[in-house]
């Protein structure tokens, strides 16, 4: 039984071989057929499929192949070079004190603390006491100038500057601009130096690579990196921000020290960072490298930053004012007040007025308009556009010189609920008590805690000057346009308060 049943598999396997030999001869003259084929015929589209074919093979060895990555190493060793450390010294003076301790010259104290009785009780030292910090910079031509922060050189009477080589220089300041936190100092060089390619960081992207070089706590040339976290952030340093957030690694003397792009270039100057504990937590800002090259080019050529003046008071466009105005969009930069005599008023533009773009740019926010006007050459001839009871129109402004004394006044706009005051005619016992000098419009003398003006943001010793745009001398104008109106849901007052003017939206209770 086994004997047979082991010759009939063998049988079997047999016949299999046979047909397997048949079958691979076949196949081979196939084969040679379909190779013949294809080599002679120009009538059969077979190219094709072999060219689909020889795609789908580059495709799935492209997706094999590793991506173009990020080299941070290169990155590292290439640019270390241009940024520099900073450390600045504040010297002061110390004179001796005019009294003497009562237990000076008891012995039994000095037995007790032995050596170390002057050093709690003694005479604080003579002469010179130095305040040491220390920050971080970039070289950014090969004369020696470099950028820093104002924060990290102000009040400085010593600064040093020491290069990824270990050398250092004595530096000293060319200009700084303590509204945008920039300053522009300057070594002497005894040899050439590396520079730093700037870019254009209006081009940056949120959640694109950068890279920061510095010198934080003291740790020479620490290199981080980290994605762009947000653009255009406001964090109330200065007039004119337009801070770039980054979570690359900022720390304190990271200041002044150069953000770079994958490209090398200098997109920003690491300035600031929220932190509850004064260390990094992911939350960093630097000045936009545009900003920085507009100041630090004018710092360069004059030591000082010239900046555009328009005159006027400016304030948010809030949801309820966009609405009294009819604007579709709480968009622009709402004008509380022009200045007599000021570019603005030249030009014809009025308070009111909504400014929705300025030499060619968009205004979306309040505060980019002040950036935009400081930027603006002075002496240029720029087109205003305006949005003024319910229509566009475009005014040509010259831009004058901001003075130091001027500043743009950002008022603040309020929305309420409800609506609710005092007001008297302004007598001149009530113009010496709130310190005013109109005299014209109402003022306003006792506010509810709690009322409708409260809400509203009005204030005792407020002056109201206008009531829906419509100009008030006294209260008899006042309450005949109050009752005016009254007839809609809300009431837009333009008041003054200390020198300032502010627009106010009082939305009336409709219950």
């Amino acid at each position: 039984m086994d004997t047979l049943i082991l010759f009939k598999k063998g049988k079997v396997n047999t016949m299999k071989k046979n047909k397997i030999l048949l079958t691979c001869s076949l196949s081979l003259v196939a084969l040679s057929f379909f190779v013949i084929g294809l080599l002679t015929s120009s009538t059969l589209d077979i190219t094709s499929v072999i060219n689909a074919l020889g795609e789908e093979e580059v495709t799935n060895k492209a997706i094999t192949q590793p991506q173009n990555t990020l080299d941070f190493v290169t990155l590292a060793e290439n640019l270390k070079p241009v940024a520099v450390n900073i450390s600045t010294a504040k010297v002061i003076k110390r004179t001796q004190r005019n009294f003497r301790y009562p237990f000076e010259e008891d012995d039994r104290l000095r037995d007790f603390f032995g050596d170390d009785f002057e050093r709690f009780f003694g005479q604080p030292p003579q002469g010179r006491q130095e305040m040491r910090s220390l920050g971080s910079g970039f070289i950014i031509d090969k004369e020696g100038y470099i950028i820093t922060n104002n924060h990290v050189i102000e009040g400085a009477d010593e600064i040093t500057v020491k290069l990824s080589d270990k050398e250092e220089f004595d530096a000293k300041i060319i200009g700084r601009d303590p509204k945008t936190d920039i300053a522009l100092i300057k070594i002497d060089p005894d040899k050439e130096l590396p520079v730093a390619k700037l870019g254009d960081s209006d081009s940056l992207k949120v959640g694109e690579w950068v890279m920061a070089i510095g010198n934080p706590f003291g740790l020479d040339q620490t290199v981080t990196a980290g994605i762009v976290s947000a653009k255009w952030r406001k964090i109330g340093m200065g007039p004119y921000e337009d801070f770039i957030q980054t979570d690359a690694a900022i720390n304190q003397g990271n200041s002044g020290g150069p953000l770079f792009n994958t490209r090398g270039e200098v997109v920003g100057v690491n300035s600031a960072i929220f932190s509850p504990s004064g260390g990094n937590i992911g939350i960093g800002f630097a000045v936009p490298i545009n900003l920085a090259k507009n100041v630090v080019g004018q710092l360069k050529e004059k030591g000082k930053v010239v900046r555009g003046w328009l005159g006027v008071s400016i304030q948010t466009v809030t949801p309820e004012l966009a609405e009294s105005f009819k604007l579709e969009e709480n968009k622009g930069a709402l004008i509380a007040s022009v200045e007599k005599n000021s570019p603005a008023e030249k030009a014809g533009i009025e308070n009111g007025d909504v400014i929705i773009a300025f030499d060619g740019k968009e205004i979306d926010e309040m505060n980019e308009l002040p950036l935009i006007v400081a930027q603006t050459p002075v002496g240029k001839k720029v087109k205003v556009t305006i949005f003024r009871d319910g229509k566009t129109i475009t005014k040509k402004v010259l831009v004058g010189e901001l003075k130091e004394e001027k500043t743009y006044a950002a008022a603040e706009g309020t929305s309420t609920e409800d609506l609710g005051m005092e007001v008297s005619n302004i007598t001149q016992q009530l113009a010496r008590k709130y310190g005013i000098s109109e005299q014209k419009g109402v003022i306003v003398t006792y506010v509810e805690g709690g009322s409708p003006a409260d809400e509203a943001g009005l204030k005792e010793g407020d002056v109201i000057v206008e009531v829906n745009r419509t100009p008030v001398e006294d209260r008899d104008q006042y309450f005949v346009k109050l009752k005016e109106a009254k007839e809609g849901n809300r009431i837009l007052f333009l008041i003054t308060r200390k020198g300032n003017s502010l627009f106010l939206v009082v939305s009336l209770d409709e219950n």
